[in-house]
């Protein structure tokens, strides 16, 4: 390698805390759950691939939805309203506040078949928001399924693998 050249990197995966186990449905997409914020203040990472699993519980209706949207830091330590940064159930006050706060990620379209693993990503952050990461942010994750997300711990996994650049001497 030459003097100068610049690879990519990425450092190990981690899982991004979100207690996804019987998350409700929400008809409307405004009650869902929030995952505590990552904090890139120190490492400085230049991006965060998002990946994960969602499962279905006990007889969802056919064609409906979960979805993943992003939330950042809008000024120090102040999210948008409504979500705080920590692991925790949100009711968003209404769809068009959610949609000009919030970013939308993923939309998994759900089959009736119960308990079904929907597997996503790795999906960019820093391009949800323009190539740039932000410094301190996170999810939330709603669902119309028509009944809770399955109930087992080891069927909710979401993850973020942290991307870097190194430079040769």
């Amino acid at each position: 390698m030459a003097a100068g050249d610049v690879k990519t990197e990425y450092a190990a995966s981690s899982a991004l805390t979100i207690s996804l186990i019987n998350l409700a449905t929400s008809s409307t997409f405004l009650v869902g759950r929030e995952s505590t914020a990552w904090d890139n203040s120190t490492n400085k990472y230049l991006d965060l691939l998002l990946s994960g699993k969602i499962t279905t519980g006990t007889t969802p209706t056919v064609d409906k939805e979960i979805r993943i949207y992003a939330y950042a830091e809008i000024k120090d330590g102040a999210y948008p309203e409504d979500i705080t940064g920590t692991d925790a159930a949100v009711t968003i006050a209404s769809a068009a506040e959610r949609d000009a706060a919030l970013i939308l990620v993923k939309v998994i379209r759900v089959t009736a078949t119960s308990d079904v693993k929907y597997n996503f990503g790795p999906i960019s952050i820093a391009s949800l928001f323009g190539g740039e990461m932000p410094r301190k942010g996170g999810i939330f994750i709603t669902h119309d399924t028509a009944v809770n997300l399955n109930g087992t711990e080891a069927n909710q996994e979401i993850s973020i693998v942290p991307k870097y650049a190194t430079a040769a001497q």
